[in-house]
């Protein structure tokens, strides 16, 4: 694969992992940093080096670091000997996004019950749908732990 070809997937990739995280709730340019941070090398961007990879601004770029930063995605660094900051995936930061979504599994979960309470004695169809939803988030709120576990056993291997 030459160069050429090469850049062109590392785009898509890119511009794939903006769509998935705009989907999600964040800006697509904020999807877009994370998806070179995560193939860009090395590892750390600097603002600069950013803009000139996502072909943005460093307006955009400096509002989307600062919101990344701010969510704990992404860490700012800077490097001995240079004036310039950099910009880095958290490396163990996924795990606590993961764990995080148990939270909020668990919230959900708790907001269902409520729900439900508020339904009580109403037709047993009305109810279906947030039984549903709530049977549902107490199974993944009772599997959840175990496949963190399991996770984090696994990466210490």
């Amino acid at each position: 694969m030459n160069e050429e070809q090469q850049q062109d997937k590392e785009q898509r990739f890119v511009e794939e992992v903006g769509l998935f995280f705009e989907q999600r709730g964040l800006p697509r340019m904020a999807g877009r940093i994370l998806g070179w941070l995560l193939i860009s090398d090395p590892p750390h961007q600097s603002a600069d080096e950013l803009a000139e990879a996502l072909m943005a601004s460093k307006g955009s770029i400096s509002t989307m670091t600062r919101l990344l930063i701010r969510i704990g995605m992404v860490e700012r660094i800077s490097l001995p000997g240079q004036r310039r900051d950099y910009f880095l995936i958290k490396p163990d930061d996924w795990d606590e996004l993961i764990k995080e979504g148990l939270t909020r599994v668990t919230a959900f979960r708790s907001l269902t019950e409520r729900g439900l309470e508020l339904l009580e004695g109403k037709d047993p169809h009305i109810r279906q749908r947030l039984e549903r939803m709530r049977d549902m988030y107490a199974f993944f709120e009772r599997e959840f732990p175990a496949l963190i576990e399991r996770w984090e056993q696994e990466r210490n291997r």
